[in-house]
């Protein structure tokens, strides 16, 4: 009697199963993918077999959304994401939102969007979404001061930014009457450049320390190389003899005959652990930057944006150009390098501005101007 029940069961859950399959008209989603051209990015959703969909655009945030009907998600790909890495699309999502349905949504800028199309494949099935951006049309590069750079005649732009925040670690750098090191200022405003520059996606903002910590001044540009960098930019406060000297200035790698420039160099230069004997070899390193050109033109939209951004509210604030000047941290680099004194903190005035957390926003938001309009002169903004 027992085996007969369980024969019986047996069967009853046998037909239940078969007409659990034969009921469920559902075809499997099975993966998505995506591809991004120079001209537009097409989404692919694979399937087993031809579905109805629909699809809907929605605005704040932007997002365009496909439903399939009477489909079933592979669950490996349930509430997936995928990013997309180009100025118009941030991501792309798929999940089984209702028993029947699957839904893939594109988080994109409808701003950036010239159109989109949603369509079909079949053998096998597949829905395809392209979107297209709206094209940017090039800009020609302006020339330098000095004429149209190597980099301005190829068509170099920027992808990779290196900040190096001067000093750290067992090297304060120099030490206001209030206790401020000149360490821990200039990685605050390393940090807070670096967090403008989130904002672009197109490009990427590598720090060369990001905690007090001691870098030697001969391994800065040694980090840029190796992150292939297409500028370095090292901040430093300055400081003077001169309690009464103030202001903002910026240099690039050259030889320099003024008393000022050489009082800074030989402060910023103290901690390098080169001899003597290799005077030669520097100096021919320096005569042979062939960066120049470029380095004395970032360092000029630089010094110009830093002094329009603080005079807003700092009318005070004085101008000391843009000068040449033997520092080692910007020796070796492989790409445009500038140093940038802040401010003075030998100067009580500036000392106290250097303590407040808006001066140095300020400060940063000069810098990522002059860096975004350095860009756009190469005709890459």
């Amino acid at each position: 009697m027992l085996q007969k029940r369980i024969f019986i069961s047996s069967v009853v859950f046998l037909h239940i199963l078969l007409f659990a399959s034969f009921s469920d008209k559902r075809k499997e989603v099975s993966n998505l993918r995506y591809y991004s051209h120079p001209t537009h990015t097409r989404i692919v959703v694979d399937m087993e077999e031809l579905r109805e969909y629909s699809f809907k655009e929605l605005p704040a945030p932007d997002r365009i959304y496909v439903d399939i009907y009477q489909a079933r998600l592979n669950p490996l790909l349930h509430n997936k994401t995928f990013s997309v890495s180009n100025e118009y699309i941030t991501q792309v999502r798929i999940a089984q939102t209702t028993s029947s349905t699957v839904r893939v949504v594109v988080d994109l800028d409808f701003s950036k969007i010239k159109r989109y199309h949603v369509w079909h494949i079949f053998d096998p099935f597949r829905v395809v979404v392209d979107i297209y951006p709206t094209l940017k049309i090039p800009e020609p590069p302006q020339p330098a001061k000095e004429g149209y750079s190597m980099a301005r005649q190829l068509g170099l732009g920027i992808k990779t930014i290196v900040l190096d925040p001067g000093h750290g670690g067992k090297d304060p750098g120099c030490i206001g009457k209030n206790g401020l090191q000149e360490k821990e200022i200039v990685l605050d405003v390393c940090l807070r450049l670096k967090k403008l520059f989130e904002e672009r996606k197109d490009l990427e903002t590598i720090l060369t320390r990001e905690k007090d910590i001691f870098i030697p001044l001969e391994q800065r540009t040694v980090i840029a190389n190796q992150k292939r960098a297409d500028l370095f930019i090292s901040i430093h406060v300055n400081s003077s003899y001169d309690k009464r000297r103030s202001g903002v200035e910026t240099f690039y790698l050259n030889f320099s005959h003024d008393p000022s420039v050489n009082e800074i160099a030989a402060r910023e230069n103290a901690t390098s652990t080169k001899n003597i004997n290799e005077m030669k070899l520097i100096i021919e390193k320096i005569i042979q930057n062939s960066k120049i050109v470029e380095s004395k033109e970032l360092a000029e939209r630089i010094q110009k944006n830093m002094i329009k951004t603080l005079s807003k509210k700092y009318p005070e604030i004085r101008s000391l150009g843009v000068k040449g000047g033997p520092f080692w941290v910007l020796i070796g680099g492989e790409m445009p390098s500038i140093l940038i004194e802040i401010s003075h903190l030998s100067n009580p005035k500036e000392s106290e501005l250097l303590k407040t957390q808006e001066y140095r926003e300020q400060i940063s938001r000069g810098v990522y101007e002059g860096i975004l309009e350095y860009i756009q002169s190469l005709g890459k903004g």
